[in-house]
């Protein structure tokens, strides 16, 4: 069965929800355009935007540990940096948030609707050269549909894709089969990718995208049913180009 590009996702802010794209233009070393751009920081953090460099997840929100940021959706202008965030389909803030005006209206949103998560304002912050990964490089995340119907299998529900923060969503693979992909490079539409690690999951994907609930224990689940904590590979770009919605995709021999 040949291998497609089922669904393809970005995070303009580290920690809330997808946006959905129908296709994207990679880059040579680079995640998706916008991919993670922005990150929520918290009081306890030591990221200065003035001095940037990579810190680890804890430095800023997440849903491993506010979970209620899974409530929250966005749609997401690149042009403008407008970002407008919606729960239950409602709009309840929006801002240009590349602009110090813009977050300050987002920033306020949060500190009303977290107030009883932590103490403090949140600060929304972009760094030049900085995308607020869970890793140091700038890497493309790729989960295998097969291996999440392979999940529903032992948990015997529906699996959220967005539990586990795709880039791209490929159909067509055997379950698993990812993990053979390492070291090895990917033709995804016009642009080349070399898969370099498998990802290891945290609790944050036992919150469900949508309502925050934490009902469903995957990492348990992964665990118990697989025997490791696994799923989805990071692939670094290596040839630019276009990758589309239904594109092929095939490992180079």
């Amino acid at each position: 069965m040949m291998m497609t590009v089922s669904q393809i996702y970005r995070y303009p802010v580290k920690g809330l929800n997808a946006q959905a794209l129908t296709a994207v233009d990679l880059e040579v070393g680079l995640g998706l355009p916008e991919d993670r751009r922005f990150a929520i920081m918290h009081g306890a953090s030591t990221f200065n935007p003035n001095e940037p460099s990579w810190q680890p997840k804890t430095s800023f929100l997440g849903l491993g540990r506010t979970e209620r940021l899974g409530t929250l959706d966005v749609d997401y202008d690149a042009s403008t940096t407008m970002l407008t965030v919606r729960r239950s389909g409602r709009p309840v803030a929006r801002g240009q948030i590349g602009t110090l005006v813009g977050r300050g209206l987002i920033e306020q949103f949060l500190a009303a609707y977290l107030k009883d998560d932590f103490p403090g304002v949140p600060r929304l912050v972009e760094a030049p050269g900085v995308m607020f990964g869970d890793t140091p490089e700038k890497w493309v995340s790729i989960v295998n549909a097969a291996s999440l119907r392979d999940i529903e299998r032992v948990v015997k529900e529906p699996v959220n894709p967005l539990r586990f923060r795709p880039n791209f969503v490929i159909d067509g693979a055997a379950p698993w089969e990812e993990h053979q992909w390492l070291d090895r490079t990917l033709v995804v539409g016009g642009a080349r990718l070399t898969v370099t690690a498998a990802i290891t999951r945290c609790n944050a994907i036992n919150v469900e995208p949508g309502t925050g609930s934490q009902t469903l224990n995957l990492l348990l689940a992964l665990t118990r049913g697989f025997g490791h904590q696994q799923c989805g590979v990071y692939a670094r770009v290596t040839s630019g180009g276009v990758a589309a919605i239904g594109d092929a995709v095939a490992l180079e021999s």
